[in-house]
């Protein structure tokens, strides 16, 4: 993939783009003119016949578990979860040790402060987490005490 890429990394750093890649998925965000860009991602198509690139033109773009924005030239940030995402996680009842289960409060309420540009973004994502856990039979005792260990670790004061 390398020598695939390197053409097209040395491209849009030259043009001051920017560009990321995370195993098989490439983010590339750069000022061209739309008909530019779709010409060269088909010039870049034509590198191998094993690899086929698509563009996502416009002021959205989901990559990865992130949803971007650019709204007036601000940009917005929030989880992102596919169309066929289930609010399943490793159930409370289960027989796993319970520093596993408590980890994952710990972690998904660390990915929304991570991913959401703004609180009321955040506090959205974390209803919606909270939920989540509760359906999975996570009691509240454990939500909130998990929840509020992540606001401290990080030194996060909340409003």
């Amino acid at each position: 993939m390398y020598f695939f890429e390197r053409q097209i990394v040395n491209q849009i750093r030259n043009s001051g783009g920017l560009y990321f890649r995370y195993i098989d998925d490439i983010f590339i965000t750069i000022n061209w003119p739309v008909r530019h860009l779709l010409k060269e991602v088909d010039r870049w198509n034509k590198f191998d016949k094993n690899i086929n690139l698509s563009a996502n033109i416009g002021s959205t773009v989901n990559f990865l578990d992130l949803n971007m924005e650019n709204q007036d030239g601000q940009l917005y940030t929030t989880v992102f979860q596919k169309p066929s995402y289930e609010p399943y996680y490793l159930p409370f009842n289960s027989i796993h040790p319970l520093h596993m289960k408590k980890n994952i409060p710990f972690a998904i309420l660390l990915r929304a402060i991570r991913y959401c540009s703004t609180f009321e973004s955040y506090l959205n994502e974390r209803e919606k987490l909270r939920m989540a856990l509760l359906l999975n039979k996570y009691p509240n005792k454990i939500i909130d005490q998990q929840f509020n260990n992540v606001l401290q670790k990080f030194k996060i004061i909340q409003p």
